[in-house]
């Protein structure tokens, strides 16, 4: 992790970056039910979980979500403030074992209230080791102007 400058000149719509993989465990679920009291079988309750139409136990999507963020956060840019998330869809289930990675691309760009300011959309995809994309969001970011 380090620090990089970029301004909102320096965002091209169309660029992409790549994040390395994760493999999901059984601790990542136990460790995200405590952090959020989110105990339903559906993530928890392996023997429940071979009754259901989907035979296995399902990651928390919250847990999908922090955990692809988290792999974007390779380098840190001081020049730019995180808005929030919009539109985010949980598209495939993730269960233990599978390996994620994100993929950004900037997608808009437009003006902010303050005119020292710009604003950024990275839609992020988060793909399992097939290849599918298992959430969506945009990832809504404030940034500086060179000037």
């Amino acid at each position: 992790m380090y620090f990089k400058s970029t301004f909102f000149e320096d965002y091209q719509l169309g660029d992409k970056r790549v994040t390395l993989g994760r493999t999901i465990t059984e601790t990542d679920f136990v460790v995200h039910a405590g952090h959020t009291g989110d105990f339903f079988p559906h993530h928890m309750d392996e023997e429940w979980c071979k009754t259901q139409p989907f035979g296995q136990r399902i990651a928390h999507g919250t847990m999908v979500l922090a955990i692809g963020v988290g792999l974007t956060a390779s380098e840190i840019n001081p020049e730019a403030f995180s808005k929030g998330y919009d539109r985010m869809r949980f598209v495939k289930p993730v269960h233990i074992g599978d390996t994620i990675h994100s993929e950004i691309t900037i997608s808009e760009k437009g003006d902010a209230k303050r005119p020292e300011m710009g604003t950024v959309t990275e839609h992020l995809e988060i793909i399992n080791q097939r290849g599918e994309v298992v959430m969506v969001c945009d990832h809504l970011l404030l940034v500086k102007k060179k000037f």
